[in-house]
């Protein structure tokens, strides 16, 4: 479940609250991502890679499995594949299947929660808030990401090469 702490919104501290499941997913696919897809990637290479238990990633890449956004090869020289394009799956994919539906609030997931359900003032907030991260999370590919990732190294590296000609 994607939560956002607001019992602190009237100090300014409003924080998204992604489990670790959500945060290591999405890290380890981005790394199925980064790879060309002619061979497997190792769960301990990204386990090392991403400084994760290779008993965590295992439980992860069962779900995400499980889901179809990867796909699996046993053996000595086995490993995970993405099932799609990087460009087919989306921020939203991952962390719905790793997390759940993204509800801010515990009454979007129950309005029998909420004794003023029907008269709640910040219900509609609530949820322009909820659509609105849907939105964002649901428009972010994995290639966004890699395109994202790749121009950051490409300057990088045209920062040390402009420096060491200098």
């Amino acid at each position: 479940m994607v939560w956002i702490d607001l019992t602190g919104y009237l100090r300014g501290d409003v924080n998204m609250k992604l489990s670790t499941k959500g945060k290591y997913g999405l890290k380890a696919i981005f790394e199925l991502a980064l790879s060309d897809g002619s061979e497997p990637v190792p769960l301990k290479l990204i386990a090392s890679k991403q400084n994760i238990s290779d008993q965590y990633l295992e439980q992860i890449f069962s779900v995400l499995k499980k889901a179809g956004l990867v796909k699996s090869v046993r053996g000595a020289r086995g490993g995970y594949y993405l099932n799609s394009s990087p460009s087919d799956i989306t921020v939203g994919n991952v962390l719905r299947v790793l997390e759940g539906d993204m509800k801010l609030t515990e009454c979007q997931l129950d309005e029998d929660l909420c004794e003023n359900s029907d008269s709640c003032a910040t219900k509609v907030v609530w949820t322009k808030l909820q659509k609105s991260l849907e939105d964002v999370v649901d428009s972010i590919t994995l290639q966004d990401m890699l395109d994202d990732y790749n121009s950051k190294s490409k300057k990088l590296e045209n920062d040390i090469t402009d420096r060491l000609c200098k």
